[in-house]
């Protein structure tokens, strides 16, 4: 049997997987700046020169689809407001050949920015500066002398974000430059996308874009890097692809992209997107050879993706109850709706579809059954779920998802701003079986999780492990996938196949060594697995509550269960059918 769901891709990581951090180059403190000039947004050239009697000027390598530069644009803005334009001038410059004036101007009315942006063609003045990233920035003083170079403040890093900055080096530094005092901290490491350059490569070899690239990026990439989606610029054409390639490369080489977290000596999985060795070889040659095109004739169809339902028209719509207002920044709590769809009698449901409203914001819907018995926190069934990349619930011809009359949902949406305020109202759309009477058998959900919730993570310390174990079945089930779910504190979770009388580990099902928050994955087996009697799963988790956990909010508390993820859950979620 096929189970066709891809759930749970926390989806913050589109905006962290492809940043980095710059390496290590010699100081650029104490440079001096050649005045330069470069065309604005809108064809006004714009001379260095004109600031010199300002006492601070913030030099910002920025670009219009990196989720950094997104985020970091209008804050600084903020910081132009804040120290005000008669002391600071904040300069913008675009130096990636992908971006165009038409996108310049688009980025600098979405985030409202007031201060000049300017194109720098052949990213002269990015060499120039040395500048390798987005959003890179450069402090001057007024004899065009860097004073600080480096990253703006601390929130967002590779893998993760703070709810708001612990340390804001660029701030800090303006106020110190202002009041003429020496800068503490004068270089700081930069996470953001590379600079996409023009590169003096000639284009050769036999690997081409249409013949071998193509069919890899629309296997592998094109679900999320399209237009629309969350990703953070496309992969569906040649022109598309031209100034990416280094951090294409980049997070390749780094396993970052696509994401996946399982150790591999342990099970195969239907939704596995790895890329092979040999697919990775061809990319990076590709792109050593200077990324030749090819003929247009050997362009693959593109992938068709449907528009509206994926599964078929629902029986009945879950809404949020009104539209929730995601901010421009910082992070966002998981909101919960508990939701009542007058079910009074049992269902049986055969295809579910979650489908955000605004997918640029979107990271990922979870739909819950609250059996009657049961209240919104003892939750152990998911019914439907969307992320980035996830493909609808359609269940096979005999086989169906049965709720109890009575229940009610429980619908969690969880958010990442994207650098402007938006507003979402996703939904759920669910299809009940023609004639529940020739269902044979049904699709159950069901989690290991810690008796009564009993979690208690001790502040200020690594590796803490905690297990609990799944029920006993008296019957032949299948198991069909496993989705381990943690929160910030999160570093590892595996599941165990046991013998109940030896209480010895008969077969790992999943090892997830190094687990993401960001990137909460649903494991799909390829072959289900039979479970007997006899046999139960033991889930093991591992919790880093210490201050080497960069996603750590206060390592100082001590962490108890809880739905927002400044609390902790330990769930082994799984999907089975009894046979």
């Amino acid at each position: 049997m096929t189970q066709k769901i891809a759930l749970c891709i926390s989806a913050i990581a589109y905006l962290t997987c492809f940043f980095s951090v710059a390496e290590g180059r010699e100081s650029h403190i104490g440079n001096k700046v050649t005045p330069f000039t470069l065309d604005n947004c809108y064809g006004r050239a714009v001379s260095l020169s004109e600031f010199a009697g300002k006492k601070a000027i913030v030099v910002a390598f920025l670009g219009t689809e990196c989720p950094l530069a997104k985020l970091y644009g209008p804050r600084l803005e903020m910081l132009q407001h804040k120290f005000g334009n008669d002391k600071i001038a904040v300069l913008g410059i675009n130096s990636n050949k992908q971006d165009s004036m038409t996108e310049l101007v688009a980025y600098t009315h979405r985030h409202h920015l007031t201060f000049p942006m300017l194109k720098d063609p052949g990213n002269k003045i990015a060499d120039a500066f040395e500048a390798q990233r987005t959003p890179e920035v450069f402090l001057l003083d007024s004899t065009f002398t860097v004073k600080y170079h480096g990253r703006i403040d601390d929130q967002y890093f590779v893998g993760g974000s703070r709810e708001k900055p612990e340390v804001s080096e660029l701030s800090d530094a303006i106020e110190q430059l202002l009041a003429g005092k020496q800068i503490t901290v004068q270089e700081t490491p930069v996470a953001g996308c590379h600079i996409g350059r023009v590169k003096n490569v000639t284009p050769s070899g036999s690997i081409t874009f249409t013949r071998h690239i193509a069919p890899i990026f629309n296997n592998h990439c094109m679900r999320c890097h399209r237009e629309g989606e969350i990703a953070p610029f496309n992969l569906t054409s040649y022109k598309d692809v031209i100034g990416w390639e280094d951090t294409i490369m980049e997070v390749i080489e780094e396993e970052r992209m696509p994401p996946w977290f399982a150790n591999p000596e342990h099970g195969e999985f239907a939704n596995d997107p790895r890329l092979t060795p040999e697919q990775k070889d061809l990319i990076f040659t590709w792109i050593e050879n200077g990324m030749p095109e090819g003929d247009p004739n050997d362009l693959p169809s593109p992938p068709q993706f449907t528009q509206g339902w994926q599964i078929p028209e629902p029986d009945q719509i879950i809404r949020m109850p009104t539209a929730f207002p995601v901010p421009a920044q910082g992070t966002v709590d998981y909101q919960h709706y508990v939701i009542d769809p007058e079910w009074d009698q049992d269902k049986y449901i055969v295809a579910t579809e979650a489908r955000p409203q605004n997918r640029s914001v979107v990271h990922h819907i979870l739909l819950f059954v609250i059996p009657p018995e049961k209240d919104a926190e003892d939750v152990s069934e998911i019914l439907a779920g969307y992320a980035p990349g996830a493909i609808p619930l359609t269940t096979p011809a005999d086989v169906a998802v049965k709720v109890k009359a009575g229940s009610k949902l429980l619908l969690e949406m969880h958010y990442t701003p994207d650098g402007h305020a938006q507003m979402d109202q996703s939904c759920v759309g669910i299809c009940f079986a023609d004639e529940p009477a020739k269902i044979r058998r049904e699709l159950k959900g069901t989690s290991a999780a810690p008796p009564n919730r009993e979690l208690i993570i001790e502040p200020k310390k690594a590796d803490q492990t905690f297990t609990c174990d799944s029920k006993r079945s008296r019957k032949n089930v299948v198991l069909l996938s496993m989705t381990p779910h943690m929160h910030l504190r999160g570093k590892a979770f595996r599941y165990d196949l046991i013998d109940a009388k030896t209480d010895k580990v008969i077969e790992t099902l999943l090892d997830v060594p190094a687990y993401d928050f960001n990137w909460q994955l649903k494991y799909i087996l390829k072959k289900p697995k039979l479970i007997r009697p006899g046999q139960f799963i033991r889930c093991t988790a591992v919790f880093d509550n210490s201050a080497n956990n960069l996603n750590n909010p206060d390592p100082l508390s001590e962490v108890r269960w809880g739905k927002q993820s400044q609390n902790e859950m330990m769930i082994g979620f799984m999907e089975y059918i009894p046979l």
